[in-house]
Protein backbone atom coordinates (compact mmCIF):
# COMPACT_ATOMS: atom_id res chain seq x y z
CA UNK A 1 0.00 0.00 0.00
CA UNK A 2 2.76 2.40 0.97
CA UNK A 3 4.35 1.94 -2.69
CA UNK A 4 0.39 2.96 -4.03
CA UNK A 5 0.32 6.14 -2.01
CA UNK A 6 3.97 6.96 -3.10
CA UNK A 7 2.64 7.22 -6.94
CA UNK A 8 -0.36 9.49 -5.71
CA UNK A 9 1.79 11.81 -3.96
CA UNK A 10 4.45 12.00 -6.89
CA UNK A 11 1.78 12.40 -9.51
CA UNK A 12 0.23 14.98 -7.26
CA UNK A 13 3.07 16.96 -7.06
CA UNK A 14 3.73 16.62 -10.85
CA UNK A 15 0.60 17.83 -11.30
CA UNK A 16 1.18 20.99 -9.27
CA UNK A 17 4.57 21.84 -10.76
CA UNK A 18 3.16 21.79 -14.05
CA UNK A 19 0.68 24.38 -12.88
CA UNK A 20 2.91 26.38 -11.32
CA UNK A 21 5.51 26.54 -14.76
CA UNK A 22 2.09 27.41 -16.10
CA UNK A 23 1.45 30.33 -14.48
CA UNK A 24 5.02 31.60 -14.58
CA UNK A 25 4.64 31.82 -18.51
CA UNK A 26 1.76 34.13 -18.30
CA UNK A 27 2.92 37.50 -19.23
CA UNK A 28 2.20 40.03 -16.12
CA UNK A 29 -0.09 43.40 -16.81
CA UNK A 30 1.59 46.89 -16.89
CA UNK A 31 0.62 48.32 -13.99
CA UNK A 32 0.94 52.03 -14.16
CA UNK A 33 2.52 53.86 -11.43
CA UNK A 34 0.72 56.18 -9.45
CA UNK A 35 2.39 59.53 -8.06
CA UNK A 36 0.68 60.33 -4.90
CA UNK A 37 -0.83 63.64 -4.24
CA UNK A 38 2.22 65.95 -1.93
CA UNK A 39 -0.15 67.83 -0.60
CA UNK A 40 2.02 67.96 2.61
CA UNK A 41 2.78 71.68 1.58
CA UNK A 42 -0.65 72.65 2.40
CA UNK A 43 -0.74 71.82 5.73
CA UNK A 44 1.40 74.72 7.10
CA UNK A 45 -0.52 76.70 4.70
CA UNK A 46 -3.96 76.01 6.41
CA UNK A 47 -2.43 76.38 9.68
CA UNK A 48 -1.34 80.00 8.89
CA UNK A 49 -4.50 80.85 7.47
CA UNK A 50 -6.43 79.89 10.24
CA UNK A 51 -4.14 81.74 12.38
CA UNK A 52 -4.47 84.76 10.27
CA UNK A 53 -8.36 84.40 10.06
CA UNK A 54 -8.23 83.87 14.03
CA UNK A 55 -6.57 87.05 14.19
CA UNK A 56 -9.06 88.99 12.64
CA UNK A 57 -11.87 87.76 13.52
CA UNK A 58 -11.37 87.94 17.59
CA UNK A 59 -12.49 90.80 19.20
CA UNK A 60 -9.94 93.83 20.08
CA UNK A 61 -10.37 94.59 23.56
CA UNK A 62 -10.60 98.63 23.74
CA UNK A 63 -8.76 100.67 26.44
CA UNK A 64 -11.15 101.01 29.54
CA UNK A 65 -11.39 104.95 29.45
CA UNK A 66 -10.20 106.83 32.28
CA UNK A 67 -12.99 107.98 35.06
CA UNK A 68 -13.71 111.52 35.10
CA UNK A 69 -11.92 113.66 37.98
CA UNK A 70 -14.86 115.74 38.36
CA UNK A 71 -18.49 114.87 38.82
CA UNK A 72 -21.81 116.79 38.56
CA UNK A 73 -24.59 114.84 40.38
CA UNK A 74 -27.87 116.63 39.68
CA UNK A 75 -30.58 115.92 41.86
CA UNK A 76 -34.28 116.96 42.24
CA UNK A 77 -35.24 117.15 45.87
CA UNK A 78 -39.03 117.67 47.29
CA UNK A 79 -39.39 119.96 50.36
CA UNK A 80 -42.41 119.33 53.21
CA UNK A 81 -44.40 121.82 51.06
CA UNK A 82 -44.04 119.77 48.08
CA UNK A 83 -42.01 122.33 46.33
CA UNK A 84 -39.34 120.49 44.29
CA UNK A 85 -35.89 122.21 44.01
CA UNK A 86 -33.10 121.28 42.06
CA UNK A 87 -29.88 120.96 43.82
CA UNK A 88 -26.40 120.65 41.28
CA UNK A 89 -22.97 119.34 43.31
CA UNK A 90 -19.62 118.89 42.04
CA UNK A 91 -17.38 115.87 43.80
CA UNK A 92 -14.63 114.21 43.17
CA UNK A 93 -15.30 110.96 41.42
CA UNK A 94 -14.81 108.71 44.73
CA UNK A 95 -16.89 110.19 46.39
CA UNK A 96 -19.91 109.79 44.42
CA UNK A 97 -20.15 105.94 45.26
CA UNK A 98 -23.84 104.37 45.33
CA UNK A 99 -25.01 101.26 46.04
CA UNK A 100 -26.31 99.40 42.77
CA UNK A 101 -29.66 99.04 45.37
CA UNK A 102 -29.96 102.64 46.03
CA UNK A 103 -32.84 102.58 43.44
CA UNK A 104 -35.04 99.76 45.72
CA UNK A 105 -35.20 102.02 48.59
CA UNK A 106 -36.94 105.01 47.01
CA UNK A 107 -40.59 105.62 47.11
CA UNK A 108 -42.65 105.93 43.95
Amino acid sequence: MKMQDNNGDEDLVQFFQEMKEEDRKIPLPPFPNQKNPKLWYLIPIGIAASLALGFLLLPHEDQVPSPPTEVIIITLEEDEKNNQQIRIEEKTYLETWESPTTSLLTKF
